[in-house]
């Protein structure tokens, strides 16, 4: 009996060994074709490629997998729902090189973005990993950038997002920017920092959807909406947001909260800026809207999102308006928004005076 137990344990441990040594191979891809043999191991290298047009480049890794870009990754253009790119794993090393993704947005763009028109892949990039994700180099996205769902704590840093090609009219768009609704980074996960990037678009370049422990800082937004939690609908809890260090450059709104008139049920709370610049903005410095329902801004709002402790502290956020644009504005349902909303960190020059609504508990701020 003994030495048959100890056979099992023999074969048993030389299973593990060849398992263990087999996922610690490097895989390529140069197509879609090596990709189910490729991501049998913990270490990926995927070089210069283009992917078809109506495919996804879809990695499921194994856990601790590190990934290097070498090469410019393109995608072929068609007309389809997308996502173009969709990354999944837990612990992972993803190390972009700055090589360039491009969308092809070009083909899409027509001025009417996710809402009207062709129909555009979207997102471009789906992140549903934990760990590190660096130096990723995206342009031209037919729409949305990156939509960051992750199982667990994760840091993006180093990424570039530049659709600026899209700031001018084209023969489909009219006299509209020919890009629409290209948001750099959709969040709907929690644990997250995103650091040291840039996104030049036409829309939000945050846009916080749900979560907790949410860190965005030392970033560059130019051109778009500005850094944005929302658009907030039924039943989402956002907490413990800090928005830090981040320059805001020519953008519609510098510093947004938005919910859905409609929306019931939810949390926006524990919110800090901190040491942002803003500059040019053209529409609203800060605002905050429960009367989400587009376009309107300052409609009737509602209460369903219970909006508290918004805070611009110590270490000064300064926002200059043009002189078309609104300094700040806030709308709040009855009773909707509470707690402790210090805003004595925050120094606004140009535009003119927004209207304040529903909203006693702003404090260390007055607008002349």
């Amino acid at each position: 009996m003994f030495p048959l137990l100890a056979l099992g344990f023999l074969v048993a441990g030389f299973a593990a060994v060849t398992a263990a040594s087999s996922s610690s191979c490097i895989g390529t891809i140069s197509s879609l074709d090596d990709v189910t043999n490729a991501v049998k191991c913990t270490t990926v290298n995927i070089n210069a490629f283009t992917v078809p047009a109506g495919k996804t480049f879809e990695l499921q890794l194994l856990d601790g997998t590190t990934v290097n870009v070498l090469g410019e990754i393109q995608f072929g253009n068609m007309s389809w729902a997308g996502p173009l790119f969709n990354v999944q794993g837990n612990d992972i090393t993803f190390n972009g090189n700055n090589q360039r993704w491009d969308g092809g947005g070009p083909f899409y763009w027509d001025g009417q973005g996710a809402n009207a028109g062709t129909t555009k892949p979207r997102p471009m990039m789906h992140i549903s990993i934990s760990g590190t994700l660096n130096d990723v180099y995206v342009v031209n996205s037919p729409a949305h950038v990156f939509s960051v769902q992750n199982p667990g704590p994760l840091t993006i840093s180093g990424v570039t997002v530049d659709d600026s090609q899209g700031n001018y009219p084209n023969s489909r768009s009219g006299n509209l920017a020919a890009a629409h609704n290209t948001d750099g980074f959709d969040v709907g996960g929690s644990n997250l920092i995103i650091q040291n990037s840039t996104v030049l678009n036409q829309d939000d370049c945050l846009a916080i959807g749900m979560g907790t422990n949410i860190t965005f800082a030392n970033n560059y937004c130019e051109g778009g909406h500005g850094i944005s939690i929302g658009s907030i609908s039924s039943n989402v809890v956002v907490s413990d947001i800090k928005i830090s260090g981040n320059n805001v450059v020519s953008s519609a709104y510098s510093f947004r909260i938005k919910t859905d008139a409609s929306a019931t049920n939810s949390v926006v709370q524990n919110v800090k800026y901190t040491a942002n610049t803003a500059t040019n903005c053209t529409y609203y410095g800060v605002l905050v809207t429960q009367a989400r329902s587009y376009p309107s801004n300052m409609g009737t709002p509602g209460n369903g999102v219970i909006i508290s402790d918004i805070n611009f502290t110590p270490g000064t956020t300064s926002l200059k308006a043009n002189s078309g644009a609104y300094r700040v504005a806030v709308n709040c349902g009855s009773g909707s928004c509470t707690g402790n909303w210090d805003w004595s960190g925050l120094e606004t020059s140009g535009g003119k005076i927004g209207s304040i609504i529903n909203n006693n508990v702003i404090t260390g701020f007055t607008q002349y």
